[in-house]
């Protein structure tokens, strides 16, 4: 997850201010008056000798001190922030302006050395996003939670601690805090960022078809090879309304594949009302019964076709639990939706969806 706008340093935090006239000698300041001019107009080579100039000139301690400065707002403005913290760090400069200068020169162990010594807010957020920029994501967690400790769990906190959760694979942490944003806001851009996420991980057919239902529910979706593979999927899984239904909200298609779905999936809705009452009969079929019933909405029928197919205990008993969850979440039975999701072992590969369902099945 790219790291939000609203939380890289300010440049205006990074300004140096122009040291105030003082007593130099001619040449000291001659050179700084030409490193002023040189960084109004943008010209780095002229700061560099400039500042070079008065550097080789100042003989006092204030005529060194003054160079100094005038190096970190120079160097600053054109862009050479390490050349402007180092000059700066010579002369004492205090930790909340040497860091975002570091921060901004790419010299991360430096900037968090000098923000782990300076109280603040800012400073935690320096730390927390220098450890993204390096990958070292377990100690972007760890900076991201001392973060939310001391400052509350705003938001975009949360959304960058569970980036380099998802990112150093601790499942279970980005489950967690998922499950806290989206409490607090259940809104389609929040499951995009999470749907999105892990729409990229390798799956089973079964999990990747409920997730789609899940971006479908979410109003998620927005490519058109997403809802053709979403559609192919849930043909496969005999859930032709359900494939329908894609191919319609995507608004059709004149390339090959759009129209070959599309013809199969109208000839297929004509035969699904037969096919469920057929399939449903057996234990052996129910699973794939259900999922007629679930395409057409009929969720207390789908609901005991998955039933029938769990008590078989066949090798759809997983799947059978991830879509009676979906049914049931659909018919508004949240409590027993969730308590199915709960159901959904780790071993299937259908785990990390049931949660997922299962989370929105809390915000009904």
């Amino acid at each position: 997850m790219k790291i939000d706008a609203r939380l890289l340093i300010a440049a205006s935090l990074l300004a140096v201010a122009t040291p105030a006239a003082a007593a130099v000698s001619p040449a000291v300041g001659k050179a700084l008056n030409a490193a002023a001019a040189a960084a109004k107009s943008r010209n780095a080579a002229g700061v560099a000798a400039a500042i070079g100039q008065a550097r080789a000139a100042a003989s006092t301690a204030e005529e060194r001190e003054k160079t100094a400065q005038m190096a970190g707002f120079a160097f600053t403005a054109v862009g050479q922030y390490g050349q402007a913290a180092a000059a700066l760090e010579q002369v004492g400069a205090p930790c909340n302006q040497l860091g975002p200068l570091y921060y901004r020169a790419g010299q991360m162990d430096k900037a968090v050395a000098i923000a782990r010594k300076c109280p603040g807010e800012a400073s935690q957020i320096m730390v927390a996003q220098a450890m993204t920029r390096q990958g070292n994501h377990k100690a972007a967690i760890a900076a991201y939670n001392a973060l939310i400790k001391s400052n509350g769990p705003k938001a975009i906190y949360l959304e960058n601690l569970s980036g380099a959760q998802f990112k150093a694979g601790d499942k279970a942490g980005y489950l967690a805090t998922t499950t806290r944003l989206i409490k607090s806001d259940p809104s389609p851009s929040r499951w995009k960022v999470l749907l999105t996420e892990m729409q990229g991980q390798n799956m089973r057919s079964e999990a990747k078809l409920a997730l789609y239902h899940l971006m479908f529910t979410t109003n998620t979706l927005s490519r058109a090879s997403d809802y053709q593979d979403f559609a192919r999927l849930a043909l496969l899984a005999g859930q032709a309304a359900v494939a329908k239904a894609a191919l319609d909200k995507a608004g059709g298609g004149t390339d090959a594949m759009s129209q070959k779905l599309a013809a199969a999936a109208t000839s297929a809705v004509s035969k699904e009302a037969g096919e469920a009452v057929k399939l449903s009969a057996s234990p052996a079929t129910a699973f794939k019964g259900g999922n007629a019933y679930l395409g057409l909405n009929d969720y207390g029928k789908a609901i005991a076709a998955y039933d029938k197919a769990i008590a078989a205990k066949g090798l759809d008993v997983d799947y059978a639990r991830v879509f009676k969850g979906i049914a049931a979440t659909r018919a508004g039975q949240k409590a027993a939706a969730i308590a199915t999701f709960k159901t959904v072992e780790a071993k299937s590969g259908m785990k990390d969806i049931a949660d997922l369902w299962s989370l929105y099945a809390s915000t009904r």
